[in-house]
């Protein structure tokens, strides 16, 4: 049986924040009087595009971006673009960062110099070559010998205007005094061409060999040449496209006289890199996450370990509050284990417990849950994760008025612009105002119901703590719902997926005075007082009395009631219909062409939790509609079958739906979130064809039945719920990745144990050890050394299956070759 394989899962986490003096180098002023946008290209496909943002040298973007990353991939690119309303988008420059190079920028914002967007530099791909010397016999009888290179396929070659490129290969033999070079021939119309060309140079002449020849190379100077491999792209009449190149010593050959392996394409080195502040520079924050994911039965005591946390008294002596302790950032931890614990039902036990802990420490009722310790940011988690659809129910429809709109709402009179009138914005704001708030005071019946459970659990804690203050119960409750959720997805909406892009200025303006307002009208925390007082700024005192305070007081108390009573919440029976993911796709047409051929239509593929459908623009009517129900499959659709890039199917039940997304990781993320909506249906497929039906035979099987069942297994889907995209290995191999960091602090937190078993210890000790929650020394530094045990295992177990992995060469790992 094959050796289960380690998964490499990679994701991107970051922001495109601003762009300084873009193109002032030069020498013109050009960009002052158009747009300008980003995008993030993983090699040459890109992944990423921000919109464009009008007329500015040094623009605030302000966009974030995450996504999953399923391919290999050599350069990580931010390239910005010019565009006006009349002309192609230019490029003014680019900022590449290799990626072994992205963990030295990883979780800063740091500043870029713009480079020059050379096409030579634009490569991605790699090259699967065979050399080998051969023994030659000479006219004279001596044997000499002759270098074999065999250029035998490529894969992920870019895409040349949209289009798959028609590339071909030259293989050059590079020495001190000779340059011979070969060519393939043409492949058309292919990413992954196969060439299996072989080619012949002589390296060495014979001692007795005295004809004169251009080959000056003595049989010592082998050593001194490499070949130099060019893919490009064949522009027939036009200019020929490079592609990228790899450079092979031919010193690797002293060993062994065969070798074969794949090598990355790089890009040409000749280029001359400009000033830093040429072309301006951009702001970016980068976060590379490369998670090696060993079979799941490795992860088993880790885990174990981890899924007790819950039920270890007291909770701070847990797994999960240790990494919480010792981890150098409270959000790395806390986001992996919210969600290995929450896959396996264990998270409320555990909110519930690490929120009784910290309010052990709380002395006002004021203040409650107003810190940034590991129980809020471990609710905050949970309410992004549970709480995704119930924003989108929420919220969506009143922001996307709000933003579309883009009505004027300034009630600063020092920020009122010219022509403003501060009584018909005051009227617009107020308008939004009530909006927002009767969406989210009139949402109770959509509010997840583990959200409901911890807020229910919240409020008794609170009045537990505090039983002579009425309102902590309350205020308690809306800490949470309110002020780090409903007033946070307000204020950056683009940051949940309730707007595509980070708003305007102005509309971010509007949206800051509108989650101001929701704060102070949620705020239960100061019923009891004036809320007007909350207020620094005049403007917003004099604004906020336009509301009937009593009456929304009503609202909000029978809000927070409905989300965290003690009655179980019941379903209305009727599920909302939730996007999921919409975007820009291209569809195979169901209809052929006069000449019979089924060309690819642009279309707008929208999914919800309850349908499937495309549209011929986004906004437009349906022009089929697909329940969910009846997908029985959704799978990745090879190369050859239309000769197009990211394509996958979707399985119904007479003939696939074949769809080409944007690029690899659009792709991927349909896929997923197809799969895993469809997941449950009954019916659904076990075999399906990779490939299509062209010409009366299937590509993968060359079967010539059109309806015979796949020749592949259907690829299984085992998640729990199509919100929570869980991972459970994954998500532990996070948390032995953060404890591994943390040893240092992990060994302190465990000294400091070691000495408060004796004795209370010096005050030096006991400020060095402050920061950590020591209630119990024994438990906790009895869970510390299991900690380090299970720790010591995962990485032997890490060390054997590296051994294991590919070697350097192979398709899954090509060597990276000489650099220029």
């Amino acid at each position: 049986m094959e050796e289960p394989r380690i998964r490499v899962l990679q994701s991107l986490r970051g922001k495109i924040c601003e762009g300084k003096n873009l193109g002032c180098g030069s020498g013109s002023n050009r960009l002052r009087d158009v747009g300008t946008f980003c995008t993030i290209s993983l090699d040459q496909e890109e992944v990423f595009r921000t919109k464009v943002y009008e007329k500015s040298l040094s623009p605030f973007y302000g966009e974030d971006f995450y996504f999953e990353i399923p391919r290999p991939f050599q350069c990580l690119s931010f390239h910005v673009y010019a565009k006006s309303v009349f002309q192609r988008e230019q490029p003014v420059g680019k900022v590449s960062i290799r990626k072994d190079d992205l963990s030295k920028y990883s979780g800063k914002e740091h500043w870029f110099g713009l480079q020059p967007v050379d096409p030579n530099s634009e490569v991605q791909g790699k090259v699967h070559l065979e050399m080998k010397l051969n023994e030659l016999i000479t006219d004279n009888g001596p044997v000499s010998p002759r270098l074999q290179v065999r250029i035998i396929e490529c894969q992920g070659l870019p895409l040349i205007s949209g289009q798959n490129c028609d590339s071909f290969a030259s293989v050059t033999l590079i020495g001190p005094s000779r340059s011979d070079q070969r060519k393939t021939k043409v492949k058309k119309k292919t990413s992954d061409p196969h060439f299996d060309e072989t080619f012949y140079f002589e390296v060495s002449r014979s001692s007795s060999y005295t004809k004169k020849s251009h080959f000056q190379v003595e049989e010592e100077d082998i050593e001194k040449l490499e070949i130099k491999v060019e893919l490009w792209n064949n522009g027939n009449l036009a200019q020929d496209v490079f592609l990228g190149e790899t450079r092979v010593s031919l010193k690797i050959l002293r060993n062994d006289l065969v070798h074969k392996a794949w090598y990355l394409l790089q890009p040409r080195g000749n280029g001359t890199k400009p000033k830093p502040d040429d072309l301006g520079s951009l702001r970016l924050n980068v976060n590379y996450t490369e998670d090696n994911v060993l079979p799941s039965p490795c992860y088993v005591p880790l885990r174990k370990l981890l899924l007790r946390s819950p039920d270890v008294k007291p909770v701070s002596a847990s797994a999960a509050h240790i990494l919480g302790d010792v981890c150098r950032d409270r959000y790395e931890a806390s986001l992996p284990v919210v969600r290995l614990l929450l896959h396996h039902n264990k998270l409320l036990p555990f909110l519930t417990a690490i929120s009784a802990l910290e309010l052990e420490n709380t002395q006002e009722a004021n203040t409650i849950f107003r810190g940034n310790s590991l129980a809020t940011r471990c609710i905050d988690d949970m309410m992004k994760m549970v709480g995704r659809s119930y924003l989108t129910i929420t919220l969506k429809t009143v922001l996307d008025e709000i933003c579309d709109s883009n009505k004027s709402c300034e009630i600063d009179p020092i920020k009122l612009k010219e022509g403003d009138n501060v009584e018909v914005n005051k009227e617009n704001l107020q308008i939004y105002v009530q909006k927002v708030f009767s969406s989210i005071t009139q949402s109770s019946a959509s509010c997840p119901p583990l959200m409901c459970d911890v807020f229910r659990a919240l409020r008794r804690l609170a009045s537990d703590r505090f039983p002579g203050d009425p309102h902590v119960q309350y205020s308690a409750v809306s800490s949470f719902v309110f002020l780090r959720f409903f007033a946070v997805a307000v204020l950056s909406p683009h940051t949940f997926q309730l707007r595509p892009h980070h708003p305007d200025p102005e509309v971010c303006r509007t949206l800051t005075l509108i989650s101001k307002t929701i704060q102070t009208l949620g705020s239960w925390s100061s019923l009891s007082k004036n809320k007007l007082s909350s207020f620094k700024e005049t403007y917003m005192y004099d604004f906020f009395k336009l509301f009937q305070e009593d009456q929304c007081i009503e609202k909000v108390k029978k809000f927070l009631d409905d989300i965290s009573s003690n009655v179980s919440k019941g379903t209305c029976g009727v599920e909302d219909s939730v996007v999921l993911k919409e975007g820009e796709i291209h569809k195979r047409a169901q209809g052929k062409k006069l000449l019979g051929k089924k060309n690819f239509k642009k279309r707008w593929l929208r999914i919800t939790t309850r349908e499937l459908s495309y549209h011929k623009h986004k906004g437009k009517d349906a022009l089929c509609v697909i329940p969910v129900k009846n997908i029985l499959g959704v799978e990745k659709l090879e190369e050859n079958a239309f000769n197009r890039k990211n394509m996958f199917q979707v399985l119904l039940g007479e003939r696939p739906l074949y769809v080409q997304a944007g690029n690899c990781v659009e792709a991927s993320e349909w896929i997923e979130v197809l799969s895993q909506v469809s997941r449950c249906n009954p019916g659904r497929l076990s075999t399906f064809h990779p490939s299509a039906f062209v010409g009366g035979v299937w590509l993968c099987c060359k079967e010539t039945t059109e309806n015979l069942p796949g020749c592949r297994p259907c690829t299984t889907s085992t998640l729990a719920n199509i919100q929570l995209e869980i991972d459970c290995d994954r998500e532990t191999e996070r948390i032995f990745s953060l404890f591994s960091a943390s040893l240092p602090r992990l060994q302190k937190m465990e000294d400091a144990c070691a000495g408060m078993s004796v004795y209370l210890g010096q005050q030096k000790e006991q400020e060095e050890y402050s920061a950590f929650i020591i209630q119990d020394p024994k438990e906790t530094f009895r869970t510390i050394k299991e900690i380090r045990e299970v720790l010591e295992e995962l990485k032997a177990q890490h060390t054997d299956k590296e051994a294991l992995t590919d070697q350097p060469g192979t398709i899954e790992n090509p060597i990276v070759g000489k650099v220029l």
